[in-house]
This record gives C-alpha cells, structure tokens and sequence, in this order.
C-alpha cells in the first residue's frame, strides 16, 4: 500500500510512521527533507517537499495531519490565521491533487479535533451529536472537515478523525501540563468537573492503521472510551508522577495568563468512540490510570 502522509513529523506522524510495517510504502510530505530522513531511517519511507512531486495515480490512502500547534502559542488574531490556514490550505491543496488523479485513493484519513464541539457540559457524545458550540475550535475544525468531505465525489472512502488529548511522553500536551506536577505545583484548574477526553499515542496510531483497511467513513472519535474530569485526571497524574496535587487554579487567573485560548482548558468535551466500539476496536489502554501507569513506567526505565 502506498500512503501519502502530511504533518508526518507531528506528534501523532512520528509514531504511526514508525509503527506502519515494510509493506506500507510512505511518501511523506515534508518542508525539511533533511531533518524528516533523519527521524525515519527507513527504506519504505521516501520524502518530498512539494505535492507536485507526487504520482497521485499510485497512491492507495491519503493521512492528512498537518496542521500548527493549537496549543502551542497565544491566540493572536495572527496565530489564529495560522491556525486555519495550515489546516485549510494542505486540504485545498490535496483535493487539487486527487482531482487531477485518473485513479483517486481509495481513502483519505484526515485530522480533526474534539473541538469541534465547541464547550460542553457533561452530556456524552458520540459521533451523530450534532448540538456544537460556534467558537473559534468549531470553526477550525468545520471548515477542515467540509475540505475533507469534498472527496466523496471521487467515490473515496473520507474518514474524519474528530481527536482528543494525545496522551505521549514524546510530545503533546501531556509535557506541559505534567511540568507543575513534576515542581509539586500541580492544580485542578477551576472547579475541576470540565470533562477531558483523551487517546494515549498507541491507540491513536493503532486506529489509523484499523482504519486503513476497514469500512469505516464519516466522521470516527479518536478518543478513549474513558473520558474523566479535569479533577480526576489531575489527581491520577499526580499519583502517577508519586507527586501532590493540593491546589485550584482560577478560571480566571487562566483566562489571564493564556486569553482565548485558556478556553481549551476551562471547558472539555464528554466524547465516547461510539464507531470505533461498535466497529469492535479494542482499546489497549480504555482508562486513564493504565494510560498514565504505562506512559510513566516507560519514561522511567
């Protein structure tokens, strides 16, 4: 099969490229050839800087990861702008390429987010929970998703991956939140009852690889089925790193020190993988006391 990969040294690239066997060929698609040969010393895994350098008739399945970092920097009208631009222009950009194919992939895998949502209470959702809230994350994600969707016109087969909190030692979000753990520092943020829902790294790429050979389409949660509080996962991060967690953090004092994008953390999303349990994926890490235990007794060895 041949793969052609965006966003490939991303967080969730960089572990499902390494767990694709030798019969999966990559073209990955990458601005710094020289850095992505370094991560992928691998003869099935062949780079290329621009689309143009792709042979769109010999490709299978399209991922399509690339994006900015919506955690990384302030949301300045400026990063905003970023924000949508990387995500929407790489699918513009891919669409043009299928349409020109004489044999379109038979299916593209694309990047989204539980943002989409927008801020919920604690109502469970799955994927045919239509009640969003119009702000900034929904309107990233809508429009990425509509790009994505074009491709049925093509007889494709368009999976959306609608991802939670990517639980890794490698990357992510996990670091950042675990540094004030790791000081003693760490805190619930506000009342603490905001749901989290979250994927550790393995699964996630063990879904995508399931979802190269399935019949799934639309739109598939890429969360675990064991969504927590912010309170809960706070206080099992905190056993898990032997640290305390004695201290509340402000809505308010957040909202200070991170603006808009403060939103990310105050409010959550109660997301359950309805598709993927019926479909009779297994998760190997549901819960999040396994999913931390593992991810900290690695780092530690």
């Amino acid at each position: 099969m041949n793969i052609l990969i965006t966003g490939g040294s991303g967080l969730i690239g960089r572990a499902l490229i390494n767990k694709l066997t030798p019969s999966h060929h990559v073209i990955l698609l990458t601005r710094d050839i020289r850095r992505a040969q370094s991560l992928f010393q691998s003869s099935s895994v062949e780079c290329v800087n621009s689309l143009q350098d792709v042979d769109i008739d010999t490709i299978d399945a399209v991922i399509n990861l690339a994006g900015e970092s919506i955690g990384d920097k302030r949301w300045s009208q400026q990063q905003k702008d970023k924000i949508c631009h990387s995500r929407w222009q790489m699918t513009r950009d891919l669409n043009q390429l299928i349409n020109s194919a004489h044999r379109p992939p038979s299916v593209m895998i694309s990047g989204s987010a539980i943002g989409y949502y927008g801020r919920q209470n604690s109502q469970q959702i799955d994927e045919s929970y239509n009640k969003f809230n119009n702000e900034f994350t929904h309107e990233v994600c809508q429009e990425w998703e509509r790009l994505a969707f074009e491709n049925l016109k093509h007889d494709m087969r368009v999976c959306v991956l609608r991802t939670g909190i990517v639980l890794s030692a490698s990357g992510g979000a996990l670091p950042k939140m675990a540094l004030p753990f790791k000081l003693g520092a760490g805190a619930i943020i506000g009342d603490g009852q905001q749901y989290m829902s979250w994927i550790h790294i393995d699964d996630m790429t063990r879904l995508i690889i399931e979802l190269l050979d399935s019949d799934l389409s639309g739109v598939v949660h890429a969360t675990a089925p064991g969504a927590v509080t912010n309170q809960q996962f706070s206080h099992v991060l905190a056993k898990s790193l032997h640290r305390p967690c004695w201290f509340k953090l402000p809505t308010k004092l957040m909202t200070l020190l991170m603006g808009e994008q403060a939103d990310l953390v105050i409010y959550g999303q109660r997301v359950l993988p309805q598709k993927l349990l019926s479909h009779g994926f297994k998760f190997t890490y549901p819960e999040i006391n396994s999913a931390l235990e593992n991810i900290y007794s690695k780092a530690n060895h």
